[in-house]
């Protein structure tokens, strides 16, 4: 699933398309082969009357959810869930399928998987790509946006993300950490990766009670929070297995974990042959050695 540094790297993109100017620009039509997505209006078609001739003015994020600002007081939500992501190009309808008009990035295998396209005023298409067809898509209201979102916790990229807040976040919490990490109504955007990633930073073993950790151990997993999610950002995210940033391309993370899916290998640090196991039915990898 497209975690915050995966999430961000999409907006900050599509704010900035080369290609073609996403900001400002209209709906002007909407395809699916897969109504499902499509979560409010539960009907279709009322979504494509309703999203039609709106505005893009503004791309932002929530935790894991992109959210468009569009004109007349409208929001466009999408959650790309476990495997959607979405991609900015042009393409053409070929023989049942959607082939790019520029392929490069864009025919990797699993930019293929369109099952939704937004149609723009300049020529300008977003399109959805998502495998397991998971992923949610919303047109709502401001009352409703909010409802939707007041239940995110603390983002990381928020300048209100200071060590007093993160510390109160986890004030209390009994679970494991890796499981309190990936809580979202406790902190936003941080996922499998990530919490693995963070948790190696900070030499902390997943296992360990977040309600038991010292002060000083907080602020050293407030630190590497920051650390390991800035330096992902600046890689374009990882694409371990399905996300691509919206032309296509595979994120660089990925070259530089340290102990996500790294099970059976040596720690980069210290040696030790890095183990898996599960926490609330995830899978968390960690050296048994320098995570204490």
């Amino acid at each position: 699933m497209p975690e915050l540094p995966e999430v961000e790297t999409t907006i900050r993109e599509l704010n900035k398309n080369r290609a073609f100017k996403v900001l400002n620009a209209r709906f002007i039509d909407v395809w699916t082969d897969s109504p499902k997505l499509i979560k409010k209006p539960k009907s279709f078609k009322f979504f494509k009357e309703k999203i039609k001739n709106k505005k893009i003015k503004k791309i932002w994020r929530k935790g894991k959810n992109i959210v468009f600002t569009l004109s007349d007081n409208f929001y466009l939500l999408i959650h790309q869930k476990l495997s959607g992501h979405l991609l900015a190009g042009k393409w053409t309808r070929e023989d049942s399928q959607w082939r790019p008009k520029n392929p490069k990035y864009l025919k990797d295998r699993v930019n293929t998987y369109i099952h939704l396209m937004f149609f723009l005023n300049n020529g300008g298409m977003i399109a959805l790509s998502d495998l397991r067809k998971f992923a949610k898509v919303e047109l709502l209201k401001r009352p409703e946006i909010e409802k939707e979102l007041s239940a995110i916790g603390i983002d990381p990229l928020e300048k209100g993300f200071t060590f007093s807040k993160f510390q109160e976040a986890l004030k209390n919490k009994k679970g494991e950490i890796k499981k309190v990490l990936m809580n979202q109504q406790t902190i936003a955007g941080i996922g499998n990766i990530y919490s693995d990633e963070i948790l190696w930073e900070a030499k902390i073993n997943p296992l360990r009670k977040a309600c038991n950790l010292s002060k000083k151990e907080l602020k050293t997993l407030y630190l590497a929070t920051k650390t390991i999610l800035k330096k992902a950002i600046k890689t374009k995210g990882s694409s371990v297995v399905d996300y691509r940033r919206i032309s296509g391309e595979k994120g660089g993370f990925e070259k530089i974990l340290k102990v996500y899916r790294k099970e059976g290998q040596k720690c980069p640090r210290c040696g030790a042959i890095i183990k898996k196991t599960k926490i609330g039915g995830r899978t968390a990898h960690y050296c048994p050695n320098c995570q204490k």
